[in-house]
């Protein structure tokens, strides 16, 4: 590949999607990461929620989103829904054609590496905690840690309400999270890209002394590595061109994205599917 092609690869962006708004989190993670690198976020925000579907809709829509990047011309995708990631992630691989990450095994791994008692806990939608995909994974990597994992459908609507320091937050996480912290867990998993935006209500209800592992911060390493590992890291010092896309309601989409993304977030496109 001749210098000025490779220049011009270099300076594709990273396709991300999600069925909604909480994949945002992860383009947070990663701009802040790689301030350099050009993105192009899908929000398929006419089919949201995938968590609640079956995992044959869900990997139908999955290949349709990817279809939808992949005609952006983009040189890497990355999965920011953890239900995608946890029934899809191969058929994101087999119709990417570029390099793929998803959300499991980055999120799985740095649990591994933080828990100190092997005792870690997983929240996250039910078709990624019945998927048993975080679960599976981190057996993989170290199976003498044990998992306790958690279904928690209410922290989403939470976190588009931008319910970070209601009461009924503070009550809800702690209902949720008394049985993880029953089981005296060291690490817990935030296993969807909605609950960083709850964090503090999280960390009150499961108590101190709990790592909480962001899996969407995660992955962002894990696309350092795939970018160096092909040689595909832009290296140009000009600020990023961010782009987002939506199947449904731009401006409510807006609304809520910019406390998602933590910044303004410009002009919003209705995609053409």
């Amino acid at each position: 590949m001749t210098s000025g092609r490779k220049t011009e690869l270099n300076r594709k962006p990273i396709g991300v999607f999600d069925s909604g708004i909480g994949g945002l989190t992860v383009v947070r993670a990663l701009h802040k990461r790689f301030p350099h690198e050009n993105i192009v976020y899908f929000g398929d925000t006419a089919r949201v929620p995938y968590g609640p579907k079956s995992p044959q809709v869900v990997r139908e829509y999955a290949a349709q989103d990817v279809e939808f990047l992949t005609g952006k011309d983009v040189k890497m995708i990355v999965v920011a829904c953890n239900t995608v990631s946890s029934v899809a992630l191969d058929v994101v691989t087999k119709h990417a054609k570029v390099p793929s990450v998803g959300m499991i095994f980055p999120g799985a791994e740095a649990a591994v590496h933080a828990t100190k008692t092997r005792r870690v806990g997983v929240i996250g939608t039910s078709a990624t905690i019945n998927s048993k995909a975080y679960v599976n994974t981190i057996r993989q990597i170290d199976p003498d840690v044990q998992v306790f994992s958690r279904v928690c459908p209410l922290f989403v609507p939470l976190a588009e309400e931008g319910w970070t320091d209601h009461k009924a937050t503070e009550i809800i996480a702690r209902e949720y999270l008394f049985p993880l912290k029953r089981e005296r867990i060291d690490t817990l998993i935030l296993g969807c890209t909605h609950y960083p935006i709850l964090e503090d209500a999280i960390r009150n209800g499961i108590g101190e002394g709990v790592e909480l592992i962001d899996s969407g911060a995660a992955a962002a390493n894990e696309v350092g590595n795939a970018l160096k590992k092909h040689g595909i890291e832009n290296g140009s010092s000009e600020a990023a061109n961010l782009q987002f896309h939506v199947s449904d309601i731009p401006a409510r989409f807006s609304e809520i994205g910019e406390r998602f993304l933590g910044r303004k977030m410009g002009r919003i496109r209705k995609a053409v599917m």
